[in-house]
């Protein structure tokens, strides 16, 4: 009796719900290759480069590709998670691996300027779900470790307290966004120099008293219309 109760507790082979397969290995690859190459790609050549020319760059077939992503706003939306998601990294890395937090963000400023995230910006801007819930928790753990970085060196009095975040991060947007009428890569020679003339000017103590206001996260998404 009991032995036949318990059986009869346990659900039919064919109600059990059915986990979700596990991408295989060489699948995951592929999709990191194509989100890559897409990157490498929207800041050559725009957002409108054609599928095949991005599938060829990351060595896999059309049909991979659009397995993968069926359409461009798939893809365009991948490529600005894996850089915000890419970038967040790197300013963690930097403030647990740099003893002294000004060598942190100067760390961060360089490695952020290698994403291009400049270049990318305007050209993908409106081509996806900006409020989509995975871009929004991204750029909301991008936003806080930023937001983290320079209060430590602050508080440290290694940079001057004058600036904010949205100060860093429209200086890395413009640094690193080519010049109308020039080729992308053609101004990679030059941006790390420049960004380090700003990094100069970011150290405390101050040699200069900067006119207006820090600019703010709410500045960059435009939630601020008041001056002060």
């Amino acid at each position: 009796m009991g032995t036949g109760g318990a059986a009869g507790t346990a659900a039919p082979a064919a109600h059990r719900p059915r986990r979700a397969p596990r991408p295989r290995a060489d699948a995951l690859r592929n999709r990191e290759r194509i989100v890559s190459a897409a990157r490498e790609m929207f800041v050559q050549f725009g957002p409108d480069v054609p599928f095949d020319e991005i599938a060829r760059r990351a060595g896999v077939g059309n049909a991979t590709l659009y397995r993968h992503f069926p359409d461009r706003p798939s893809l365009t939306h991948e490529v600005v998670v894996s850089v915000l998601s890419r970038t967040c990294d790197q300013v963690e890395r930097a403030m647990a691996e740099e003893a002294d937090s000004f060598a942190a963000v100067r760390r961060f400023v360089h490695g952020a300027a290698d994403e291009r995230t400049g270049a990318l910006c305007p050209m993908i801007a409106g081509s996806f779900d900006e409020d989509h819930p995975e871009l929004l928790e991204e750029r909301e753990r991008l936003e806080a470790a930023v937001e983290d970085l320079i209060a430590r060196a602050q508080s440290a009095g290694r940079m001057r307290t004058d600036v904010g975040v949205g100060d860093l991060m429209i200086a890395i947007s413009q640094l690193t966004r080519p010049l109308p009428g020039s080729s992308c890569l053609s101004n990679d020679v030059f941006v790390h120099r420049h960004l380090e003339l700003f990094l100069d000017g970011l150290e405390a103590p101050a040699r200069s008293e900067l006119p207006g206001r820090a600019a703010t996260l709410e500045d960059l998404r435009g939630h601020r219309v008041t001056d002060p």
